[in-house]
């Protein structure tokens, strides 16, 4: 319940932050469609109304503010309008069904996880090098620090330009830019974490006249583990995003960021928004799991999870 009380309070003020916005945004839009229906609007002129902010105008027509939650094409949608959008796309929908956030959730889930694992693995790999050998640290770690600076909205259509001239297409692309994405976290959690045993337990091992392999076995590994898990949390969210930023310079048909694009161009931003936490949803869902496994793991371990 501690835990639960302060994530519940953030998130009633994020809704209420958000329901207040919803008026000022969309008034314009309400008023001018009111004064089509018929309905008294001040000021009577579009051109007159340019001139006055959101918030006045909802003060001067307060009769259409209930309207502004209920706009079909809105700049800002309501929650309630995002939540029965999101209703309609995974509950009601067939799961083959194009329409079905389930389905496009699982097309970016299938490079987001593959992406994931080639991430993982040469993070956890490059961090051991880097560990053991003095010149991996000077010179790799640098520029894997130099590598993340590069945006990745800029990145993306190069490699998937590039891919594509060689044939390459499909899932493997998408995945290269989750693995850019999500190996970084992990080099840093993993070096961090073998280098956290302290000089005492070290000595220790020199004193049993332990090898290499067995201090990285029996010490190292096992100390890193917390770092490993909290930088594993981070990449599977980052290996999402970058899946997502994948799909939008390809024309991907299929995907969250192809819903998040049709919503986009064709004028329907309840089908971005609800994308867009569909999207959330997920992330949030595979950080959970990652979170289960660590309590677990820790556990056996003999550690408590952070």
């Amino acid at each position: 319940m501690r835990s639960v009380l302060p994530v519940l309070t953030v998130v009633a003020a994020i809704l209420g932050f958000w329901l207040l916005c919803v008026v000022p945004m969309n008034m314009h839009l309400v008023a001018d469609q009111a004064q089509r229906d018929g309905l008294v609007v001040t000021p009577d002129t579009p051109a007159a109304r340019q001139d006055v902010g959101g918030v006045a105008l909802a003060l001067k027509n307060t009769h259409l503010i209930a309207l502004t939650y209920e706009f079909k094409r809105p700049r800002l949608p309501s929650p309630q309008q995002v939540g029965r959008e999101m209703y309609a796309t995974i509950i009601d929908k067939k799961i083959t069904s194009k329409r079905s956030l389930v389905y496009h959730g699982w097309v970016t889930l299938a490079p987001t996880l593959l992406g994931f694992l080639i991430g993982t693995s040469l993070g956890i790999l490059l961090a051991v090098g880097i560990v053991y050998s003095r010149v991996m640290d000077r010179s790799v770690m640098p520029w894997a620090i130099v590598s993340q600076t590069i945006p990745i909205l800029a990145l993306a259509p190069m490699i998937i330009v590039v891919l594509g001239s060689m044939g390459i297409q499909g899932l493997f692309p998408k995945s290269i830019i989750a693995a850019y994405l999500s190996f970084f976290p992990v080099v840093v959690g993993m070096v961090k974490g073998l280098r956290s045993p302290d000089a005492m337990q070290l000595d220790l091992l020199r004193t049993y006249n332990a090898s290499k392999s067995q201090g990285f076995w029996s010490l190292r590994l096992p100390a890193s583990a917390p770092y490993l898990f909290a930088s594993l949390k981070i990449g599977i969210s980052a290996s999402l995003v970058g899946t997502i930023v994948a799909e939008l310079p390809t024309g991907a048909r299929a995907g969250f960021g192809a819903r998040m694009l049709v919503g986009d161009q064709y004028g329907q931003p309840l089908v971005s928004w609800a994308a867009l936490f569909a999207a959330a949803l997920t992330a949030a869902a595979l950080v959970g799991i990652f979170s289960l496994i660590e309590r677990v793991t820790l556990k056996r371990m003999g550690m408590a999870a952070a």
